[in-house]
C-alpha cells in the first residue's frame, strides 16, 4: 500500500501493520471458481473502430485513460464512470477498473492495442486488505490479465508498467488529455517536444461516434426500454408523491431506484420538475411538492452497463386531466416535436430538424399574441422572439454521453448532414415563467417539454421511444391508469 494511501486512513483505520498479523491475514486462503471468460459482444465492434482510429493516426502512439475515482469529499468518492472515448474503443463500460489506460502502439500502418490496468493484488500484499481505495478486501475482486483478454480482445500489462512502456516510445503521440491528469503527465514528459495530435484525436472520436452502428444502437434500444419502466414506476407511486412534501424527490428516486435495478445508473440528474419548477430546463434540485392540478415535467434517462444513456421527457398532469391553458401549451408542443420528426431523413441538415420545429413554436405564440413583432420577423435572424420561450435547441446527439460527440466540428453536427445511423434527441418545449409580463397570467407557471429519441434509418427515422405516451389523450390515459 502507498504511503499516501495509509497517511488518508491513518485517523481511522485500526488495521493492523505488524508482522503477526500480515502473516496470519495472508495464508490460507481457497480458491474461488469463477466463470470461464467469453469475448464480449461489443468486441468485434470495438476493433473496427480502433481500425478506423488506425486510418487516421497511422505512426502515432495513442492513449485513451479511462480515469482516476474522483473525490467526492475527503475519502470517499462519487460513483465510479469512465471516460467515454475510453469505453468507446475498448468496450470496458460499468466494470472498469479505475485508473485503467488503453494505449495504441503503432505497428506500421495498423495499431498494437494493450489495456494497461491494474491486475488483482494478491492475499499476502498490504494493498489486499489495509488499501480502502483500491484493496480488493474493501471494494471487491479485480478481473484477471485472462478475464480483460478474453473478454475484451486486447492484450493486458499490468498498469505498473505504463511509465516505462510510455519512456520508451519514440514516435509522435495523441492522448484524451482531459482523462486523467496523471496519465497525462507521463505523456507530456515521455514525448518531449515530439509531434501532437491531441486536438486531432478528441475531435476524431467525437466525429466518428455520430454514426451509431449496430451494438451501439441495441444498447440505447435497452436503455430507451428501461427508462420507460422507469417512466411507469412513477405514475405507480404517485399517491406517495403527492403525499410527501418533497414529492420531486421521491420522483427522482423512483426513477433512479430503476436505473439502478435495470442498468448502471442514470445517464445524468433526473429532472422531477413541478408546477411552475418546469419552467426552469435543467431543474435538478427536486426539492418541491407535487400538487394536484400541476404539470410534472420529468427528464430522465437510464444508462445500461455498457454506459449507453436515453434521454426522455415526458410532461404529465398530477391528475390526469390537462387543464384548457395546459393542453393547449402540450398540444403546440407535441405539434412541433411531429413536425421535426417528420423531416428526419437521411441527407438532411441536422439544424433543419430544430427550425422545423421553431417554426411552429414561433406561430403559435404569435396566434396567441405573445410577440412585439410579426411571426416573420421573429422567424429572421435578426428577430427570435419567440426564443424567449424556448432558448434551448431541439435536438442534440445521444450514445455513450447523453450530449454526445461534443467535440464533433460545426460542419459535422450542427451544419452536418444528417446521415443513417445517427440517433438523437427532438425535443420542443415553451416554458412561461411566473414572472413573465409578456403572456397572460394564467399561462405563467406552466412548462411543457416532449423529448424522444430519434433513429436515422435508411429511408427516413425511427422514434425509438414511441412507445412511452405522447398525445394529451394517451397522457391523460396513462396517468389515470396507473396512478
Amino acid at each position: 500500500m502507498s504511503d499516501d494511501a495509509i497517511s488518508r486512513n491513518e485517523n481511522r483505520s485500526t488495521t493492523p501493520h505488524n508482522s503477526a498479523f500480515h502473516g496470519y491475514i495472508s495464508g490460507q486462503w481457497g480458491n474461488v471458481q469463477q466463470p470461464v471468460p467469453v469475448e464480449r459482444a461489443q468486441a468485434p465492434f470495438c476493433a473496427e473502430r480502433r481500425r478506423a482510429l488506425s486510418a487516421d493516426f497511422a505512426g502515432q502512439t495513442l492513449v485513451f485513460p479511462a480515469g482516476p475515482m474522483l473525490v467526492r469529499s475527503y475519502d470517499t468518492h462519487h460513483p465510479y464512470r469512465a471516460h467515454s472515448a475510453f469505453t468507446y474503443y475498448t468496450g470496458w463500460g460499468a466494470d472498469t477498473v479505475p485508473d485503467s489506460v488503453l494505449v495504441l502502439t503503432p505497428n506500421g500502418r495498423d495499431h498494437d492495442a494493450t489495456m494497461f490496468y491494474r491486475f488483482p493484488a494478491g492475499r499476502g500484499t498490504e494493498e489486499f486488505y489495509a488499501d480502502a481505495d483500491i484493496g480488493e478486501f474493501w471494494v471487491g475482486p479485480r478481473p484477471t490479465p485472462k478475464d480483460v483478454a478474453v473478454e475484451l480482445g486486447i492484450a493486458t500489462k499490468s498498469l505498473a508498467e505504463l511509465s516505462g512502456v510510455l519512456a520508451k516510445a519514440d514516435s509522435s503521440w495523441a492522448m484524451i488529455r482531459e482523462a486523467d491528469s496523471a496519465v497525462t503527465d507521463i505523456v507530456d514528459i515521455a514525448r518531449g517536444h515530439c509531434e501532437t495530435r491531441d486536438d486531432d484525436l478528441a475531435v476524431f472520436q467525437s466525429e466518428q461516434r455520430l454514426v451509431k452502428d449496430a451494438f451501439e444502437i441495441s444498447e440505447i434500444r435497452l436503455a430507451v426500454a428501461a427508462t420507460a419502466t422507469g417512466f411507469d414506476d412513477v405514475l405507480a407511486t404517485m399517491p406517495d408523491v403527492t403525499a410527501h412534501s418533497r414529492g420531486e424527490r421521491l420522483i427522482e428516486g423512483i426513477f433512479n431506484r430503476r436505473a439502478r435495478a435495470e442498468g448502471n445508473n442514470v445517464g445524468y440528474e433526473t429532472i422531477a420538475a413541478a408546477g411552475a419548477h418546469a419552467c426552469f430546463l435543467h431543474w435538478v434540485r427536486n426539492d418541491g411538492p407535487v400538487r394536484d392540478g400541476d404539470l410534472v415535467l420529468m427528464d430522465a434517462g437510464v444508462e445500461v452497463e455498457s454506459l449507453y444513456t436515453a434521454d426522455i421527457t415526458r410532461t404529465f398532469p398530477v391528475n390526469g386531466r390537462f387543464t384548457e391553458t395546459q393542453r393547449l401549451v402540450y398540444e403546440a408542443v407535441l405539434e412541433a416535436a411531429d413536425a421535426a420528426f417528420a423531416i428526419v431523413k437521411p441527407g438532411i441538415v441536422f439544424r433543419e430538424v430544430h427550425a422545423a420545429a421553431m417554426g411552429i413554436i414561433a406561430r403559435h405564440v404569435s396566434e396567441w399574441g405573445f410577440l412585439p413583432v410579426a411571426l416573420d420577423e421573429s422567424l429572421s435572424e435578426s428577430g427570435q422572439h419567440h426564443r424567449r420561450y424556448m432558448v434551448h435547441g431541439t435536438s442534440h446527439h445521444l450514445g455513450l454521453d447523453v450530449h454526445d460527440c461534443p467535440q464533433a466540428r460545426k460542419e459535422f453536427y450542427k451544419d452536418g448532414i444528417v446521415r443513417e445511423g445517427m440517433v438523437f434527441t427532438i425535443e420542443p418545449g415553451l416554458y412561461f415563467q411566473v414572472d413573465d409580463l409578456t403572456v397572460p397570467e394564467h399561462f405563467r407557471g406552466i412548462g411543457v417539454r416532449i423529448e424522444d429519441n430519434i433513429l436515422v434509418t435508411s429511408t427516413g427515422a425511427e422514434n425509438l421511444s414511441i412507445g412511452i405516451p405522447r398525445t394529451a389523450d394517451d397522457v391523460e390515459s396513462w396517468v389515470r391508469r396507473l396512478a
